[in-house]
């Protein structure tokens, strides 16, 4: 009997093809760059076949977001509903945060552009950017209860779960959305396992440092 490592792999389906294309494409060069055309023959098919899925580019580019935000919550969703402190459940989702981010290496460049593209959008795709907004309201109202729970019960000082969750934003998508500019800074690539292994030990001190409920030891003067 075979196993389930034994099973044949599924073979990707025309719109997983077609997103998988889109995202890689939509993130090296934004929206405006990128035409139908191109991504469908890099698909392997007909621009008939990617109307059959998705009736624009604008509907496309939002598919792309939507799923791409759909696996980062698949990662975090278990470790804001695990035991322990609020502290401990923020720092195992910055550590499933980060692994998304790794996972899929366009994800953080992506985001960073579908932050200021989606004013962009024709009419036309609203139904699916409001379903996108709200599957992303939902998750950043997750992080943000953790937050505040954390602070209700005194584990974190008074901080704004708004601005908290920016900080942590910016200290992990911006992060490896950086590219080059990045590398220079830190003087190595950002992707290796090692960078990403101090990608998370920085951000989980800085957060330790930054909203703990005690300041940190300031030593005894002499």
């Amino acid at each position: 009997m075979r196993g389930p490592s034994d099973l044949p792999e599924r073979a990707p389906s025309s719109r997983e093809k077609i997103l998988d294309v889109a995202e890689a494409r939509f993130a090296q060069r934004g929206y405006a760059g990128v035409g139908l055309r191109e991504v469908a023959e890099a698909a392997g098919l007909g621009k008939s076949s990617l109307f059959h899925h998705f009736r624009s580019k604008a509907v496309l580019y939002v598919a792309v977001l939507d799923r791409v935000i759909a696996r980062i919550d698949e990662r975090l969703a278990p470790f804001l509903a695990s035991p322990g402190s609020a502290a401990d459940r923020l720092e195992r989702a910055v550590d499933a945060l980060v692994d998304a981010l790794v996972e899929h290496p366009t994800t953080a460049r992506l985001l960073l552009r579908g932050l200021f593209e989606d004013d962009d959008f024709p009419e036309d795709a609203a139904p699916e950017a409001e379903a996108l907004e709200r599957r992303l309201g939902a998750m950043v109202a997750r992080l943000q209860s953790e937050v505040q729970r954390g602070v209700d019960t005194g584990e974190l000082r008074p901080v704004s779960p708004a601005h908290t969750l920016q900080t942590l934003i910016g200290a992990t998508v911006y992060h490896f959305a950086s590219g080059d500019f990045g590398e220079e800074i830190t003087g190595g690539a950002l992707f290796t396992a090692e960078a990403v292994r101090r990608r998370k030990d920085e951000v989980k001190a800085f957060m330790r440092s930054g909203l703990g409920a005690k300041p940190p030891a300031r030593g005894v003067e002499s």
